[in-house]
């Protein structure tokens, strides 16, 4: 039999209809609201915050080393992605004709997604999934046959690595203009 959720207050009618006790229909009422407590206790328990995080196909190696930021939009599945910016401007030419748009108009696509109401954005078939900018990964595309373990240490060392090696361009910048 296929599981269906009815209200509770329809339950206790039907119960009531069938003319059973009113401290049977009680009880099983009580029993009803600790089991649907409880399971609302573990779905709050397994909520986690989620974020996006874009990876990027970069088999070349293309990017290495570099860090890019940006946004995630959809679009239905049937248009080009290279429309996309187009339904941006176009999101934020309808804002800027609004009273707030002509107060502080947008000027950037930063602002237009931080700014945009979702009503917008939708009527351009576009849905903007962050105010904010997330960081992008880039990737060479291939699972790596080796322990995980063994890669993320490479991988911190790396990351310790371009770290300092930005700190001696930044010192040698500042020594270079006392020359």
């Amino acid at each position: 039999m296929p599981s269906k959720k009815i209200d509770i207050d329809t339950l206790k009618v039907v119960l009531q209809r069938n003319e059973l006790d009113v401290r049977k229909i009680a009880q099983i009422l009580q029993d009803l609201a600790e089991l649907t407590k409880e399971e609302e206790e573990k779905e709050k328990q397994t909520n986690v915050k989620k974020q996006y995080v874009p990876i990027i196909s970069d088999p070349n190696g293309e990017f290495a080393g570099k860090t890019f930021t940006g946004w995630v939009v959809q679009i239905p599945e049937e248009e080009p992605p290279m429309l996309t910016l187009e339904k941006i401007y176009m999101a934020a030419y309808e804002y800027n004709t609004s009273p707030k748009g002509r107060k502080m108009p947008i000027e950037t696509i930063a602002d237009a997604c931080e700014v945009v109401s979702p009503k917008i954005a939708k009527e351009m078939n576009l849905w903007i999934k962050h105010k904010t900018p997330v960081e992008f990964i880039f990737t060479d595309n291939t699972i790596p046959l080796e322990q995980t373990e063994k890669r993320v240490k490479r991988a911190e060392q790396r990351l310790r690595d371009e770290q300092a090696q930005k700190a001696r361009e930044a010192g040698e910048s500042e020594g270079g203009d006392e020359e």
